[in-house]
This record gives structure tokens, C-alpha cells and sequence, in this order.
């Protein structure tokens, strides 16, 4: 199993990946947030548009994560004007999870944040989404703070903050 983490150099790298973040968060999120509501925050959140503007107007990366050649998973990180470095988006397909390639990609976003000379890693995490905490937490992050966000069309995202300190 040759895995690889990319940098996302290309608009059709990046049209690849707003494909992926849809078939990852529909099945993902299908038993955390309503249809109406994934379909809601892909377009907003994770669509080729959005990823364009946020790498745009908003410092964001996003990598590509492939095994054996095959697009399986995705990142997105920004570092903060602080002392802080945000991973926003951490996927990884059903199929390829429990054989360490998240290991891999968090390995990834640390490095990332020290080159930055970031001194903690954050993220959030929807407070239902047991397998993604159950993760972060084994890897040493913590709870640091809870968020309500209103992220427009009668939806919030709930979640719980985590960091984790370099």
C-alpha cells in the first residue's frame, strides 16, 4: 500500500476532490445531519467553488490523499495570524479508513504547521460524529472549547473544538 499526500496544484485536482467530499460526506454524515443539510453544507463548504474561493480570499491548502494511485481522501488546512493552525477538512473514503492512512494525513497537517512555526493544531468536529472523535482523541487531541454556528438556511453546525498543542 503506497500512499501519497499531494499538494492540490490544479482545477481539475480540485474538481476531483469537490466530487469526492460529496460521496465522502453523504456517507459520512448520513446518520449525523439530514440529507437537506449535507447537501447544504457540500455546496457551501466543499464544492469546487468553494474550495476555490477559500484558497483564493481565505490562505487555505488542500491536499490529495491517494493509495496505490486512487483518490481516497483530502485535506484542507489554513494557518491562523496566530499562533494556530486550522484543519478544516480531514476525509478520508469508508473503504480505505482503518489501515493508518489518517495517521498518515495528520502526520501531514502536523508537519505543515510546524514549517509554519504554528504552535497548535485545531479543528471541529460535529459532537455526534463518535468515529472522528474517537480519533482525534487517540491521537492526543482535546476538547478546548464547544461552538453553535449558524451557517445560514435554518442550519447550525454543532461541535465540539479541539487542539491539539505542538
Amino acid at each position: 500500500m503506497a500512499v501519497t499526500i499531494k499538494k492540490v496544484e490544479s482545477d481539475t485536482e480540485l474538481e476531483e476532490l469537490a466530487v469526492l467530499a460529496d460521496e465522502i460526506w453523504h456517507e459520512c454524515f448520513i446518520n449525523i445531519i439530514s440529507i437537506g443539510q449535507i447537501d447544504y453544507m457540500v455546496e457551501k463548504f466543499q464544492s469546487y467553488e468553494a474550495m476555490t474561493k477559500q484558497i483564493a480570499e481565505q490562505y487555505y491548502s488542500y491536499y490529495a490523499v491517494r493509495e496505490d494511485g486512487e483518490l481516497c481522501g483530502y485535506m484542507g488546512v489554513k494557518p491562523e495570524k496566530d499562533s494556530r493552525f486550522f484543519l478544516s477538512k480531514l476525509y478520508l473514503r469508508k473503504d480505505k479508513r482503518g489501515k493508518g492512512i489518517a495517521s498518515q494525513m495528520l502526520a501531514r497537517v502536523f508537519e505543515g504547521a510546524k514549517a509554519c512555526g504554528k504552535k497548535q493544531v485545531y479543528l471541529t468536529v460535529n459532537k455526534h460524529n463518535d468515529r472522528a472523535i474517537a480519533v482525534y482523541k487517540k491521537v492526543g487531541f482535546k476538547v478546548i472549547d464547544e461552538v453553535v454556528t449558524d451557517i445560514g438556511n435554518g442550519y447550525v453546525m454543532d461541535d465540539y473544538i479541539f487542539g491539539y498543542d505542538l
